[in-house]
């Protein structure tokens, strides 16, 4: 089964997993002590991450490491950045719109 990616994202949990891996690879042990959390728990949201292609695992030895898969994070952050480039547009013309507010106000003193 297919996971979408942005319900994946949308859980804190799941969230907090990928900040925390994004900075070194972990177990899911390690993973599991960062959190008031089973370990089962914590293994199902990096299977759901695992299937969404958000993490990867890497096998050093007995152990099974999770580390970010910074492609997709890309893909992510590029679907975002449409919307982040309008909101910008907005606030600046906000921020005009207030600016010439306050200077006609400052004109009729």
């Amino acid at each position: 089964m297919r996971r979408d990616v942005f319900q994946a994202i949308a859980d804190p949990t799941r969230r907090a997993i990928i900040a925390l891996i994004a900075i070194q690879a972990m177990t899911p042990n390690a993973i599991s002590e960062h959190f008031n959390s089973t370990r089962q728990t914590i293994s199902r949201h990096l299977k759901i991450l695992t299937e969404c292609e958000l993490v990867k695992q890497e096998y050093q030895g007995r152990e099974i490491y999770y580390q970010l898969e910074v492609e997709k994070i890309k893909e992510i952050d590029k679907w975002i950045e449409q919307f982040r480039k309008i909101w910008e547009t907005r606030y600046n013309q906000l921020d005009d719109f207030l600016l010439t507010i306050q200077n006609k106000k400052g004109n009729e003193k």
